[in-house]
């Protein structure tokens, strides 16, 4: 049976949050993380099953008359997406998910084709051939290419197809203690966050609630996975556990992002995408077990899965767990994993704390 064993460093990263952050998985080619998923927690969930747009659903204590909560985090990530090919070879790309002009260029990426990954270079007119007015313009997407190394479209065509996906080629590493850069701790923290809480939560003789966690597709271009698990589940409660900004860094002004520290603990949203009653259960645990925890105020729909999920079927009380991050949509996300190990005790004595006959309803 897996287990969420350690690599070996002076802090121990948990081996299942380590693959889960090396693996490819673009907005709707989301293979190489779902087979993580599959790989850690299949065997050891009483229930496990997949669905049409490629949600994993892991179920603890699937029996019975229970609470049903729901755990969600998404495992898609920001990507390129071949869209043309030029006469000469190079490629041309579009974007899966938000992304800021100034990040792509100089990149090495790894294009995702039928036969493996395909090593590329994002090119652009190089600083010596602009004129200074050039120089202080932001590159729009049509200015920058792909390089494969093709001479031609003909040569280009016989490793890449149009529709195939790329990401940038880097993994996962250690700062300094517990501090950690990835390519997509933007939404994979989360993903391991609900599944290593299940993993835990399955071995609760105890447990009155029906736990479902599900690692969630195609966040990054409008929650969607996240909509139809939560119809299909249709839970009593349910969280969404993402990633925030940190603004502990020099370029952000706490009067406009608020004040949030890479370690100061998980962060809970509070607005209207927010059940009031789920949000104060979540404060009682993190005070009783003395999880460390930030509020953060969200006067709208957030932008993850509990926008999608609070609207499923008749509504659902919704909760939202946030790990603070640096540089989101980068490929140099950073996350401190003590923050990562907090959320994941504070949702399994979330869920412990469940019992038969509660109701979020107000």
């Amino acid at each position: 049976m897996p287990q969420s064993t350690s690599t070996s460093s002076a802090f121990n990263a948990p081996q299942f949050l380590v693959e889960l952050l090396n693996a490819k998985s673009p907005t709707g080619h989301e293979f190489a993380s779902q087979a993580v998923v599959d790989k850690f927690v299949a065997s050891t969930a009483h229930t496990y099953r997949k669905d049409a747009l490629g949600n994993r659903i892991a179920v603890v204590n699937p029996e019975g008359d229970r609470p049903t909560v729901m755990f969600a985090g998404h495992i898609d990530e920001i990507a390129l997406l071949i869209s043309y090919i030029d006469d000469k070879g190079f490629l041309y790309f579009d974007f899966l998910g938000g992304h800021d002009l100034v990040i792509p260029s100089g990149r090495r990426v790894h294009i995702l084709t039928k036969n493996g990954p395909v090593l590329a270079v994002t090119g652009k007119r190089a600083v010596h051939l602009m004129t200074p007015e050039d120089r202080n313009k932001v590159p729009q997407r049509h200015d920058m290419w792909l390089d494969i190394g093709a001479s031609n479209r003909e040569e280009a065509e016989k490793v890449v197809r149009i529709g195939d996906p790329a990401v940038y080629d880097v993994s996962f590493e250690l700062l300094r203690g517990s501090i950690a850069v990835a390519r997509a701790f933007d939404d994979k923290a989360g993903c391991y966050v609900v599944m290593e809480s299940l993993l835990r939560l399955a071995r609760e003789t105890a447990l009155e609630a029906r736990v479902v966690s599900v690692a969630t597709t195609q966040e990054e271009i409008g929650t969607r996975g996240a909509q139809v698990a939560a119809q299909g589940v249709n839970p009593d409660v349910a969280i969404a556990v993402d990633v925030t900004h940190a603004t502990d860094h020099p370029d952000a002004d706490n009067r406009k992002f608020g004040r949030f520290s890479l370690s100061g603990g998980p962060v809970l949203a509070r607005g209207p995408n927010i059940n009031p009653l789920v949000f104060n259960r979540l404060v009682s645990v993190a005070e009783s077990l003395k999880i460390p925890y930030q509020i953060q105020a969200e006067p709208r729909p957030t932008g993850t899965d509990a926008r999608a999920i609070q609207m499923a079927n008749a509504g659902v009380a919704c909760g939202l767990l946030s790990i603070p991050l640096r540089y989101m949509h980068t490929p140099g996300e950073i996350v401190d994993l003590a923050v990562v190990e907090q959320a994941i005790q504070l949702l399994v004595g979330f869920t412990k704390s469940l019992k038969r006959g509660d109701s979020f309803v107000w």
